[in-house]
């Protein structure tokens, strides 16, 4: 049986008990665009959750949320049952909040709690019929965020973030009135992980991520959690390579050209990450040289920058090894393809990278289309034979710490200097009988 099914089971054993169900939230908003709304929500009204409860364990094993928030699911389903609740927060930041659920509140009344008037909208599983008291299919339709009531609103300022992400993901613009009670709203309470989902879901299913940011940006909510990238306006480059102005705009560009690669890199939360902070250490070395704008050494002098940034937003050591490792080498491919370097050249390159794809991956995002035509399009051929040269090379076999002690030497301090040399030869494409002969009789 499917979700769709099971929910009109739920729907019809409600109805047998007094209470009638809705579809709500996100659900009857994808309906509604014709997209795909994955996992299901209905609110139950008329009924207590404890009647609810058992109404529901006609249909399986019911699961619960908390007995507080009236919140539960059927076992093997990806269905939430919710009775109509109302939330007060009582600490900063949504940290903390009093729950009361009221079956008995009404539907406008439930939909005043939501977030924006296309998430405030209940379809009647039944009847299939909506219910829209704030305007949101007018809304939907026109493509419009507008907030559904200002005190509701404004007790969880993610709200903040996630209007900046619907943003990005449906390509809607926030009413003007949002955005006012926005850029009052004081984002410093949230919690890091509210913060990172977010900007998550921007980052990984936006056509456009620079959306978030450029929402964010005419809210005046940058300064809170990504000041890194608000550095980044206004701050000059050399026209010559950056006609297209400001190191943030450079940065956005850069960052959208990097979402259509998202499919294809290991990491694409890290990548994407990658692709936002590349440049961030030019907002500490840019200066002017005889007349030229210069950011000499900024892939490097970011690094504290982009720390700082990364500890802010998350607590996965992954992802900031990841993006310290690959900022410091963003520019080699451009220059290494530039110059048709040597195999030897590139393996090295390669071989430095936490993810020698994902690199070649930013490099393509870091050089602009020009004229219209497809970008980097000879660069990246030449970039991905050389990174299959060089999994090729680390393919083949090679000196371990095993050969060197079959070969009578004696585990010690210097055998990590032997096996660094080793790791020279074979990205040099030396053969491991010949390399072994040169390790052996290496003498530093």
């Amino acid at each position: 049986m499917t979700d769709l099914q099971t929910a009109q089971q739920i729907a019809k054993i409600v109805e047998s008990a007094g209470g009638r169900a809705y579809f709500v939230g996100g659900f009857v908003r994808d309906r509604l665009m014709g997209k795909d709304p994955g996992d299901i929500d209905i609110e139950v009204h008329g009924l207590l959750p404890e009647v609810l409860r058992a109404q529901l364990a006609q249909l399986g094993e019911v699961l619960s949320y908390g007995s507080s928030f009236g919140i539960y699911g059927l076992a093997g389903h990806d269905i939430d049952i919710a009775v109509p609740r109302k939330e007060h927060a009582t600490g900063r930041g949504h940290r903390d909040f009093e729950v009361f659920t009221d079956p008995f509140i009404g539907t406008k009344e439930a939909a005043r709690r939501r977030d924006f008037t296309i998430n405030a909208m209940l379809q009647d599983v039944l009847t299939g019929q909506v219910i829209d008291h704030f305007g949101g299919r007018a809304d939907l339709a026109a493509g419009i965020l507008r907030h559904v009531d200002d005190a509701g609103f404004a007790e969880d300022p993610l709200r903040v973030l996630r209007c900046a992400q619907f943003a990005a993901r449906f390509g809607f613009a926030p009413a003007p009135e949002t955005v006012s009670l926005c850029r009052r709203m004081d984002l410093s309470a949230l919690s890091r992980e509210r913060v990172e989902g977010e900007l998550k879901k921007a980052l990984l299913s936006a056509d456009r991520p620079s959306v978030f940011f450029e929402v964010l940006r005419s809210m005046d909510q940058l300064d809170t959690w990504f000041p890194e990238i608000k550095a980044l306006v206004g701050l000059p480059q050399d026209p010559v390579f950056h006609p297209e102005g400001d190191v943030w705009v450079h940065t956005m560009q850069v960052l959208d050209r990097a979402a259509a690669f998202r499919p294809e890199v290991s990491e694409p939360f890290r990548f994407m990450l990658l692709a936002l902070l590349h440049d961030v250490g030019k907002a500490v070395t840019t200066e002017v040289v005889n007349g030229r704008i210069h950011a000499y050494g900024h892939e490097t002098a970011g690094l504290p920058l982009i720390e700082a940034f990364l500890r802010r937003i998350t607590g996965e050591e992954a992802v900031i090894r990841y993006v310290l490792n690959m900022v410091p080498l963003h520019m080699k491919p451009n220059m290494k393809a530039f110059s048709k370097s040597s195999v030897k050249s590139t393996n090295h390159m390669f071989d430095e990278a936490a993810s020698p794809k994902d690199l070649i991956y930013m490099a393509m995002s870091d050089k602009p289309v020009v004229s219209g035509t497809t970008p980097f399009e000879g660069d990246s051929a030449f970039l991905f034979e050389r990174l299959k040269a060089y999994e090729e090379t680390m393919a083949k076999p090679y000196v371990t710490g095993k050969d060197l002690i079959e070969a009578g030497l004696q585990p010690g301090e210097r055998f990590g200097e032997l096996l660094a040399y080793a790791h020279k030869l074979r990205l040099a494409g030396v053969d491991k009988q010949t390399a072994l002969k040169q390790v052996l009789s290496f003498k530093p």
